[in-house]
């Protein structure tokens, strides 16, 4: 974590001198919301989309909310495309189809697990407009989703899904640069689905409807072998260390979860999305004979160099029937009306 991003969580008073900074930043956020929903065009197919996004920056658990309703809209009947930024990637050109084969340094990290988890349809790019009229040129999707894009107002949508990271919530509350919130914390008023990840204490009014959402950890999965160890009990010998290695948005939350086995535990943090490569580990003393974890999502960065002592976590979101339910009815809904 930056020294600005620590400061905005410990709720330090001198952010306050910021404050001014971040009236202009709000001020120019509401004013450019404005002319890129006056020049918001429809898609060229009347499809409904479901933005998956948040209002703070840094990680809130979006990559796995989307992943499971990607699988519930399927379940359902529905055939969804996933649209997104491709964060972390470098195309040589966009829009990029992306599938299995993709190589992570082209489409990133996220959407190259997005879509080896779903089996959906992803076009990245910047300009996530140019994303979905791709996706609805080269496939046949009933539905999209949109990985992030909350503030991305030139791309219509019919539905939005916000993604509340339940350990830090909203910092103190102030919008960038004085604080980690990229809009007030009033636009929540206005999505359809607000879904706390990880919720461990009492709730402001503003998310007092709020679905929580949990991830419950289930394998550690070798990278080089795919020998799979349940997480629960003693998956490794005793008196090992695991070396915790990731690159995404708030470690702490992963962190958190190795620390409930009989390990001690050295963590490495690298920045969110960071590519990793073989002398990453090396420089940073990782120790070859010790068990390294990772997330999943960093894990497709490592397996052209993993090693046997190499594992990720696998885990379950957890999420209420009745959300799942009540979001593919309303999607469903949106998708008749939209082929009518």
């Amino acid at each position: 974590m930056s020294f600005l991003e620590s400061a905005w969580y410990k709720k330090s008073s001198w952010l306050i001198l910021l404050w001014p900074i971040a009236v202009l930043f709000q001020l120019l956020a509401k004013l450019r919301r404005g002319q890129q929903e006056r020049n918001r065009r429809p898609p060229s197919r009347q499809i409904p989309v479901v933005i998956i996004g948040n209002i703070a920056v840094g990680g809130t658990g979006k990559t796995p909310l989307l992943i499971a309703l990607a699988n519930q809209l399927q379940e359902s009947g529905l055939t969804p495309g996933i649209i997104s930024r491709g964060y972390g990637g470098n195309s040589a050109s966009y829009p990029l189809l992306v599938n299995t084969d993709c190589k992570v340094v082209e489409c990133g990290d996220e959407a190259l697990m997005l879509a080896e988890k779903t089996g959906c349809p992803l076009v990245i790019d910047p300009d996530r407009v140019a994303a979905l009229e791709h996706l609805l040129v080269k496939t046949e999707v009933d539905v999209v989703l949109s990985d992030d894009g909350l503030q991305h107002y030139r791309l219509a949508r019919q539905l939005e899904v916000c993604v509340v990271d339940g350990q830090r919530l909203f910092g103190n509350g102030m919008c960038l640069p004085a604080g980690p919130l990229r809009e007030p914390i009033s636009r929540l008023e206005q999505v359809d689905f607000i879904v706390v990840n990880a919720v461990d204490s009492a709730l402001p009014d503003s998310l007092r409807l709020a679905v929580p959402m949990g991830l419950e950890p289930k394998y550690l999965i070798n990278l080089a072998t795919d020998e799979k160890r349940p997480f629960s009990g003693a998956p490794f010998n005793m008196g090992n260390v695991l070396q915790a290695v990731s690159a995404i948005g708030n470690p702490q939350r992963f962190y958190d979860l190795l620390e409930k086995l009989p390990y001690q535990m050295q963590p490495f943090s690298f920045p969110d999305h960071h590519l990793f490569s073989e002398e990453d580990f090396m420089s940073r003393g990782i120790d070859e004979h010790q068990p390294v974890v990772m997330t999943e999502k960093d894990a497709v960065k490592c397996r052209s160099f993993a090693r046997n002592n190499y594992w990720y976590l696998s885990t379950e979101l957890v999420l209420p029937a009745e959300f799942l339910n009540d979001f593919v009815s309303k999607v469903k809904v949106l998708a008749k009306d939209g082929s009518s």
